[in-house]
């Protein structure tokens, strides 16, 4: 039997809910993504309650909030304590995305469900990797091999492959396969035939009929326009994700037109995002890597855009249009909220939403059709205390102290009283018998007496016998101080409100600002009120979301082929109509599990474990394929004295092998190396390829195979026998390794 394989959602299927589900591989309970919603609603986690405990390992593939925005709570609150797996940059880029999400929260609410030294505590101990390092689990997971791979999403985002025992469990969600300006696209395509794919119905409905260009020209068209009629343009973004496409877009075009119009980031860590963003140029798209490999030309050195960490710098601004790219998204908190309350009025003024918003959120419902002509917004701000309100707090304060330091001066008194209490107990009393006492005439005269006492035995515990002797302990030390480690010791209240931890595990960085921000420790209070905000300002949504659409899943996942899949994380009209093609065209074994549903999807194959002997592998001859050594065996099956299956050489000869062609030939890379070579070539109708004037090449399935697009594939070289014929069967087979 295979790898034991079950799949358990936590959160986020049949719905646009945060992503949490639960893979357990032979007893192996890993985490793969660990979200929230920026609503903080505590009920999303109620299914991750119950098993966080249990779990041996987590996985993260993305720096945003839906994706791991509940690890620092469930670490805390629930329980979890297995160590995380992420890549360098979803590890710094989420973060600061969740320091972002508690300072924007904090400036407007009592935000108590995690502080930003659990934020701290939860990041601290992430194991980071590199696209696909193999790392082999320790312990309990021994046997087991982890990878991430290219998503294409976000900066650092990954496809998580998940080997055991030569079987895949690949969990592919938010993948984008088109190249975008700072990332290149998904991998997702190098995996064929994985025992099981865990992959989202997101976008199965959505087909993206508009190409790139045209796209970043209608983005573009419709800032400028605003801006050239003196109104102000503001983009919700998230606070380290998809902003950075949205940065290098608007840089590049302020460089080629040379606006003068100011492009402001605003979030509370901007500064030290882009620092980090700076150093990861290596987890880019091929184009930035190679610009800064020859000129040291570094994309996100950004001449136009001013990075900013508190609204105060950008009301100071100069007064004219400007562009805000401000966070959050959801336009449930943060800058983005206080800026859309303000320009709403303004028919000038425009609201450019970049992705679909979170349901129940503010954003989401300014992207209904037809959009509301007015929305009701609760607005809050800390405030200082002032006044009666100042003096009754410092009042309980001073309370609280008083009490505080007569517990502790009580504590004291108690421990010097059982100190001295073991002093006492330490030596045995004496006890005198005054009837056998006599006195005793020594040489010093009648003056001095000596007392006999019979019977007195010293304690055991004595060096000799004497008074009970009390240590009183001086007050100071040799300079005349008293050093109290206790006042050197950080309150916790303090601590979350007046120090962001950046110990030399997790390295974060703040800006000076920020952290005086947070260093405020002044008495405040939180009020709101209720707003009544006309939209008279133009709203608009564009698709930067980075994700496939749907004609594309229906085409990665056909490629692929997985034996067994698994849909997650969409609304049920896209899950069921995912499901339902997949089900007609791709694969036999698909599942859509429902929120705490456990399904088996363990492998069919059978897998056993043997042992290649000396003898046999001293008659192998490899050859060299790419990274790696490949051979022909031919065994037959035979025990060890240990009892355990080996392979041995056959008795007899073995059959004569069939050249066979290893590799993956991409038509469109074998049409730029005929042109290299000085073929004229071409394509032709229905993707086959025009090689000169006489052959056709063409790349199909086996017969029978549905959709032609997944599984062993044949290439076909159509033409007469002739010299042209040949010399492309020869450059045909340049493209392989012989085996």
């Amino acid at each position: 039997m295979g790898t034991s394989v079950q799949v358990t959602p936590l959160c986020g299927v049949y719905n646009e809910n945060p992503l949490s589900y639960l893979v357990s591989v032979d007893g192996f309970n890993f985490l793969i993504d660990c979200g929230w919603n920026d609503l903080f609603d505590t009920s999303l986690l109620e299914a991750l309650s119950r098993v966080a405990s249990t779990i041996d390992a987590v996985l993260l593939s993305h720096p945003d909030t839906l994706h791991l925005g509940a690890l620092p709570y469930a670490m805390k609150q629930l329980g979890l304590s297995a160590p995380v797996y992420a890549t360098e940059p979803v590890h710094r880029l989420g973060l600061l995305t969740m320091y972002d999400q508690f300072l924007s929260r904090k400036q407007v609410s009592d935000f108590d469900l995690f502080t930003l030294d659990d934020i701290d505590n939860a990041f601290q101990n992430v194991i980071r990797l590199t696209y696909s390092q193999n790392y082999h689990l320790p312990g309990k997971g021994e046997g087991i091999v982890i990878a991430p791979h290219v998503a294409g999403h976000m900066l650092g985002g990954s496809i998580w492959r998940i080997t055991k025992d030569g079987e895949d469990v690949i969990y592919a969600v938010d993948y984008n396969h088109r190249k975008e300006r700072h990332l290149n696209g998904t991998v997702l395509q190098s995996f064929v035939r994985p025992a099981v794919l865990i992959t989202d119905a997101y976008h199965a409905l959505y087909t993206n009929q508009t190409a790139r260009q045209q796209r970043d020209k209608e983005f573009l068209d419709t800032i400028s326009k605003h801006l050239e009629v003196g109104g102000n343009v503001l983009l919700p973004v998230d606070t380290a994700g998809r902003v950075l496409e949205l940065l290098l877009i608007l840089e590049q075009h302020w460089s080629q037109r040379g606006f003068s119009f100011p492009i402001y980031f605003l979030t509370y860590v901007s500064s030290s995002t882009i620092d980090y963003v700076k150093s990861f140029l290596e987890w880019m798209s091929d184009s930035i890597s190679k610009s800064f490999e020859t000129s040291r030309d570094n994309a996100f050195l950004l001449r136009h855009v001013t990075l900013l960490i508190n609204k105060t710098d950008l009301d100071n601004a100069p007064p004219g249009p400007k562009v805000v790219l401000a966070s959050m998204g959801s336009l449930e908190a943060g800058f983005a909220r206080d800026i859309f309350v303000e320009w709403a009025n303004d028919p000038r003024n425009l609201v450019l939403f970049t992705e679909t918003g979170q349901f129940g959120t503010l954003a989401r419902m300014l992207q209904s059709a037809p959009p509301p002509k007015f929305v009701k917004v609760t607005m809050s701000k800390r405030v200082p205390l002032a006044g009666e309100e100042l003096i009754a707090y410092e009042e309980e304060q001073n309370r609280l102290k008083r009490e505080e330091a007569l517990r502790a001066s009580l504590v004291k008194e108690e421990e010097t009283k059982a100190s001295h209490g073991s002093d006492d107990n330490s030596s045995e009393p004496m006890v005198i018998d005054t009837k056998t006492t006599r006195d005793v005439v020594g040489s010093h005269g009648p003056a001095y007496k000596d007392i006999l006492i019979d019977g007195f035995v010293p304690p055991s515990s004595s060096v000799a016998p004497m008074f009970p002797f009390f240590d009183n302990a001086c007050e100071w030390d040799e300079f005349g101080e008293v050093i109290n480690p206790d006042d050197y010791v950080i309150k916790d209240e303090d601590m979350d409100r007046g120090a962001m931890h950046t110990g030399g595990d997790v390295d974060g960085r703040l800006d000076e600002a920020t952290a005086s921000l947070m260093l405020d420790t002044r008495p405040s209070k939180v009020i709101s009120n209720e707003l009544i905000v006309t939209v008279s300002c133009s709203l608009v949504k564009m698709d930067y979301e980075g994700r496939s659409d749907g004609r594309s899943i229906k085409s990665m996942i056909a490629h692929v082929s997985p034996l067994k899949l698994v849909l997650v994380h969409a609304i049920a009209e896209a899950t069921e109509h995912l499901k339902q093609h997949c089900l007609n065209n791709i694969c036999p074994h698909v599942y859509a599990p429902q929120i705490e549903e456990t399904v088996d999807v363990t492998s069919d194959l059978c897998a056993y474990k043997v042992q290649l002997s000396e003898k046999l592998m001293s008659n192998v001859i490899f050859k060299k394929l790419g990274d790696s050594e490949v051979a022909w065996v031919d065994s037959e099956v035979g025990k060890t004295e240990s009892d355990m299956r080996s392979l041995q050489p056959m008795a007899g000869a073995a059959s004569p092998h069939k050249p066979v062609l290893v590799g993956d030939l991409k038509i469109a890379d074998f049409k730029q190396f005929l042109s290299s070579k000085g073929v004229q070539v071409e394509f032709a109708g229905g993707g086959a390829l025009r090689c000169g004037e006489y052959v056709t090449l063409r790349k199909v399935g086996p017969t029978g195979q549905k959709g032609g697009a997944s599984g062993p594939q044949q290439i076909l070289i159509e033409g007469p026998l002739c010299e042209d014929y040949y010399k492309i069967r020869d450059y045909l087979y340049s493209q392989f390794y012989l085996l």
